[in-house]
């Protein structure tokens, strides 16, 4: 009796198994390939599945942040370039940036997305509103460009300020003395009015300033 049961057992399992080729749709895996999982993306875009993402956004606040739908009422800027490591030590942020945030590295024993980490890295972030002080002359951001104004802090270093600024007491600027007009790659390079030359970084590190 117990072989018995064992051997329709084992009909009804022979009787379940597709052909190993043929059938389906044409393709000779039939049921088989439709069956296999797709794989899962680890660097999706969206809010939510990489932390402060090009194109996602953060909460008002540099020193304590988070990253929020761009639509809620909360978000302050936007994600213009995303990189991992120090930033001192990567590519440096679109010209007109106007602050970076620093990821600190966090290794949570869990996470919503599954990846157990968030890497070192920065963002470099856009306001969602003006001012923008990453724009030519608006007196901030990580980079001088062309357009900005700067004024002398002794020592052969020079500050940016506001090309609008007054002097003191105008939300704590500083006059301009002078504005970077062209950016070279050698000193030669500028015109006869250059007064000062503005280290810049990049291609063209030499920025050509005249007195204002």
């Amino acid at each position: 009796m117990l072989c018995a049961l064992l051997m329709l057992v084992l009909a009804v399992l022979a009787g379940c198994q597709q052909p190993s080729g043929g059938g389906g749709d044409g393709d000779g895996n039939g049921d088989a390939r439709r069956t296999t999982p797709a794989p899962v993306p680890t660097r999706a875009s969206g809010y939510g599945v990489v932390f402060l993402g090009i194109d996602e956004c953060s909460s008002f606040g540099r020193e304590s942040f988070t990253e929020v739908p761009c639509t809620s009422e909360r978000a302050a800027a936007r994600v213009i370039a995303r990189h991992d490591g120090r930033a001192g030590e990567g590519p440096p942020c679109p010209a007109t940036t106007d602050f970076v945030l620093h990821i600190s590295e966090q290794r949570p024993s869990a996470d919503e997305d599954g990846d157990g980490a968030v890497p070192q890295g920065y963002a470099c972030m856009r306001n969602l509103e003006p001012p923008h002080p990453g724009d030519p002359g608006g007196g901030g951001g990580p980079r001088t460009i062309v357009g900005d104004c700067v004024y002398s802090a002794g020592a052969g270093e020079v500050r940016e300020t506001s090309c609008d600024s007054e002097g003191e007491g105008e939300n704590g600027g500083r006059a301009p003395e002078y504005q970077v007009t062209g950016a070279v790659e050698r000193r030669s390079d500028c015109p006869a009015s250059t007064e000062l030359y503005v280290q810049l970084g990049g291609p063209y590190p030499v920025g050509c300033a005249r007195p204002l």
